[in-house]
């Protein structure tokens, strides 16, 4: 039977859990007032505090989370007969060491070198918003499967603070989980959904390299650490594409390089750092090795010591099946059919993947651009904005996803 006549037998009446005016307008000050104190990852108290007396206004029990930075919230959990296991749904709090360049907008950073340019406020005022009509449907009795709200920080911080929200028990009796991401290539009051992987894994490198220096009039008698360098910038990314099947789309991307400081003195340290990226979850496992021994061939060949930090980053985001049919659901039921697009991969990173090494989830991407508008104002830039319909947009596919996930 299909999840359009399971309603239409319910009694054909509206899905409850829309968002109400007032509390939209609410969430929309929420929102704004974040967006004007952003906070790094676990530093995240103000933040934590607000979304805590909110959720306690509304006559909620908020558990802050052991780091101090961000919190669990349930709603229905060991109350509602016959329940089966927990949905839980998640919010990243932080925001991004990056300064504000948003012009004649009145809720534009007020902290220098800080903003939320990658939506994670609208993540969380999204998960705040259903939670607080999810808890009045409960007190309603119409809240027949229990909710945990996940206020996860540190999520721009590698590996991610997901790891720590696990450990202090988010996941305990969940059966699915669900989260958005602002996506601004799609218009406010559409989602795009993908099954399978939707993000790719990323890890951090920074090396290190060594070696005797000495005159630029004499570089046979040194380690030349700056052509050693210019060397492991260009050849290791092409080693490395030698090495895996290239389908799994691994790259390493640079991001600094440093050395040296007079045009004829050649230096004996030189830095690098930079991401490794790659699409596919096999892959990714080797990655290290295979990324190691290419720097190591390219630095010997130049009799330059290096010293490496491989920083394990996160794996991709894999939507299972089942989660992204409930997402797909949640919106056709809200907006039709025309709200949901396809989406593709992208080479970016989120820790939402380590949730979905325990329970199966899907992360949906949240339409914020204006509908019409064709400048795109791009995730981690400091203009970075926002349709704030796409608030509504998130609350409603949540609660959507929540009452729906029953009927299965």
């Amino acid at each position: 039977m299909s999840l359009e006549s399971e309603i239409e037998l319910a009694g054909g009446a509206v899905l409850p859990g829309a968002l109400p005016e007032e509390l939209r307008a609410e969430l929309v000050l929420f929102r704004r007032d974040m967006h004007r104190h952003p906070e790094l990852g676990h530093q995240e108290f103000r933040t934590t505090a607000a979304i805590k007396e909110r959720l306690e206004r509304a006559g909620l029990r908020p558990r802050v989370l052991s780091s101090g930075t961000g919190l669990i919230c349930d709603i229905g959990v060991g109350e509602i007969p016959g329940a089966e296991r927990v949905l839980a749904m998640r919010a990243d709090i932080d925001g991004l060491p990056i300064p504000d360049m948003k012009t004649d907008c009145p809720y534009r950073s007020t902290v220098p070198d800080r903003a939320h340019a990658c939506g994670h406020d609208v993540h969380t005022t999204v998960v705040l918003g259903a939670g607080l009509i999810l808890a009045d449907l409960h007190r309603q009795g119409l809240l027949t499967r229990p909710v945990r709200l996940i206020f996860q920080p540190a999520e721009e911080v590698l590996p991610g603070g997901a790891a720590d929200v696990i450990a202090d028990g988010a996941l305990d009796g969940v059966g699915r989980i669900i989260a958005v991401h602002c996506d601004p290539r799609v218009d406010a009051g559409r989602i795009g959904l993908r099954q399978g992987p939707i993000t790719s894994a990323c890890d951090r490198l920074e090396i290190s390299l060594d070696g005797p220096g000495g005159h630029t009039a004499r570089p046979h008698l040194t380690t030349d650490l700056v052509t050693a360098a210019a060397r492991v910038v260009t050849d290791v990314p092409a080693l490395v594409g030698r090495r895996v099947d290239t389908r799994s789309g691994l790259a390493v991307t640079w991001g600094r390089i440093e050395s040296g400081h007079a045009p004829n003195v050649i230096p004996q340290h030189a830095e690098l750092s930079g991401t490794v990226r790659c699409l596919d979850l096999e892959t990714w496992r080797q990655a290290a090795d295979v990324v190691v021994a290419a720097i190591d061939e390219v630095a010997n060949l130049h009799r330059a010591k290096s010293e490496i930090n491989y920083v394990r980053g996160v794996p991709p985001v894999v939507n299972e099946a089942g989660v992204t049919e409930l997402l797909r659901d949640a919106m056709i039921a809200r907006r039709g059919v025309e709200s949901v697009e396809g989406t593709e991969q992208s080479l970016g990173g989120e820790d939402f993947s380590w949730y979905l090494e325990h329970v199966p989830g899907a992360m949906a991407r949240l339409g914020v651009r204006p509908p019409g508008e064709r400048t795109v104002r791009d995730l981690h830039q400091g203009d970075f904005d926002v349709d704030e319909h796409a608030i509504t947009v998130g609350v409603e596919l949540f609660t959507a996803a929540a009452l729906l996930d029953t009927l299965r």
